[in-house]
């Protein structure tokens, strides 16, 4: 039996993960704001349009591969928890070949991949030149991007936030300047900002690169039998479907409330939007502390301390909890003010107001979700965390074929209230079970 490793879990060692995190994830619709308001000083509709359609291809394409980050957090976790240093490399190692063949892979596939979502999308034809022009490019920085994605979660799995935060740092604002640079400057227009997301994702690739030779030093080398071991793949395989699976079904979920807004007409699907957009912001603040739980309870289930992982849930629960108090006040008080911000329509800004309140219990209703996410990630109970979410799914799909004949748009947030509640609600019931097979005796 291995043998148990105790440390300490305190608010400080919680707050050092999630602090960082919460800046780092923030940066990132900073990023989309500065993308659109650049090429929006061109005045050309098609070219704004193509950077968001484009935008959106790649949103959906990268969140695919989302595990190379996640998955990765938790097997270094837990090796670190361990002492094992060389199953701690072996993580990094594997999860940054996964991403650049899958990288190449999608270069290599890139002409079905615009084709299939040019067609799925509908844009005109000069928004649809628009997007060629910016998927050609930005389609060769995505073996950068993947990798990214591994080094990040393999930082963060080691606890060193701040060194994540610095990456993504990097990332955003080398990013920001080049399209600035490349648009308003060499006057490249499209294919400006996406060259300027390329090099900025090739240039955090050396740099994280770089930062892990550095920390692993003369530790770098592993033997390729451990490397390749078939039990090492198969759970890494195995916590990347499953990974995938859950980020699969959040994506239905959006697609299908956008999709359900649409049908109820053009002021609706406005407003929805801009109240969307106080979710993902509580979910961006209640991410921090989501991935603190995974990088401490993965460690703790790697040192097999069970007082470690039971405080780092409570912790980062306690946090989480009342971060998400503070945010749906914040929300239910300012929403009218930030609903004002966002548009100048004044129907839309009359029908956001109605819906305002369901927006604003977001953070509440879901941070229970989001933190189960986190310390089933760290604890690479990635199958239940799986199955809950498709059950959640479910739930949803039901109420919203319930709800939204007789209360309209009403009953779509309602349906996204109760699949935000269902996703914590499972995953509760399934934590005790899983808390006591990690930690027998």
């Amino acid at each position: 039996m291995s043998r148990v490793l105790p440390f300490e879990v305190t608010h400080r060692s919680v707050l050092a993960i999630a602090v960082p995190m919460t800046l780092a994830h923030l940066s990132t619709p900073l990023l989309g704001i500065v993308d659109t308001a650049v090429i929006g000083r061109l005045g050309r509709a098609d070219l704004l349009g193509g950077i968001a359609v484009g935008s959106v291809i790649f949103s959906i394409l990268f969140t695919t591969f989302n595990f190379l980050r996640s998955g990765t957090t938790g097997l270094t976790a837990q090796a670190v928890g361990a002492g094992d240093a060389v199953a701690e490399t072996a993580a990094l190692y594997r999860a940054g070949l996964i991403g650049l063949a899958a990288g190449l892979l999608v270069i290599v596939l890139q002409a079905p991949i615009l084709a299939v979502s040019l067609a799925s999308m509908g844009a005109s034809g000069e928004v649809e030149r628009a997007v060629s022009v910016y998927f050609s490019i930005r389609i060769l920085g995505a073996p950068f991007a993947l990798l990214n994605y591994a080094i990040l979660g393999w930082f963060l799995g080691r606890g060193q936030a701040v060194t994540g935060l610095a990456l993504q740092l990097l990332l955003n604002c080398l990013n920001m300047a080049l399209n600035a640079t490349f648009v308003l400057w060499l006057d490249w227009g499209v294919a400006g900002v996406a060259w300027g997301t390329v090099i900025g994702e090739a240039v955090t690739a050396v740099s994280g690169v770089a930062l892990c030779a550095r920390t692993l030093a003369r530790g770098f080398g592993i033997p390729g039998p451990l490397l390749f071991a078939r039990d090492g793949l198969m759970r890494t395989f195995a916590i990347n479907r499953d990974i995938m699976v859950r980020s699969f079904s959040l994506l239905f979920a959006f697609a299908l409330f956008t999709s359900a807004s649409a049908r109820q007409g053009d002021v609706a699907l406005a407003a929805n939007a801009v109240l969307m957009n106080f979710f993902l912001l509580g979910g961006y603040f209640l991410d921090g502390f989501a991935t603190a739980a995974e990088q401490l309870a993965g460690r703790a289930v790697g040192a097999r301390y069970r007082p470690a992982f039971s405080r780092a849930v409570r912790l980062t629960f306690v946090w989480g909890a009342g971060l998400a108090i503070v945010l749906s006040a914040v929300l239910l008080i300012g929403g009218p003010l930030f609903i004002d911000i966002l548009t100048t329509n004044e129907e839309i800004r009359r029908t956001a107001r109605v819906y305002l309140v369901w927006a604003a219990l977001t953070p509440l209703l879901g941070v229970a979700a989001f933190e189960f996410d986190g310390v089933f990630i760290g604890a690479t109970w990635s199958d239940d965390m799986r199955n809950m979410m498709l059950v959640s799914l479910a739930a949803y799909v039901v109420a919203w074929q319930v709800a939204t004949p007789h209360l309209g748009n009403h009953g779509l947030w309602l349906a996204i209230a109760v699949f935000l509640v269902v996703r914590g609600a499972t995953l509760a019931l399934r934590y005790p079970v899983r808390l006591a097979r990690t930690f027998p005796g």
